[in-house]
């Protein structure tokens, strides 16, 4: 695992340092390695999005795509 080395403003260690004892962090770099994965989640999740948004409109969502999805499901089960 590399080391990275931060600085910070003496409010932002005080709000780093608060966050890891309310929510259970063992130390900042447990808390501060969470906020990297949501940041990268959130990038993942905005990215898929942007995609869907792109790709246009789709067929209307009704009994019989429930249904075809449910036969799928069934088929794949076997």
């Amino acid at each position: 695992m590399g080391t990275m080395n931060i600085s910070l403003p003496d409010s932002l260690k005080e709000y780093v340092d608060e966050q890891v004892g309310q929510c259970g962090y063992g130390t900042s770099s447990e808390y501060v390695r969470e906020l990297i994965r949501k940041d990268q989640d959130r990038k993942r999740l905005r990215g898929i999005i942007l995609q869907g948004a792109a790709s246009g409109l789709a067929d209307p969502v009704d009994s019989d795509y429930f249904e075809s999805l449910r036969a799928r499901v069934r088929t794949s089960r076997k």
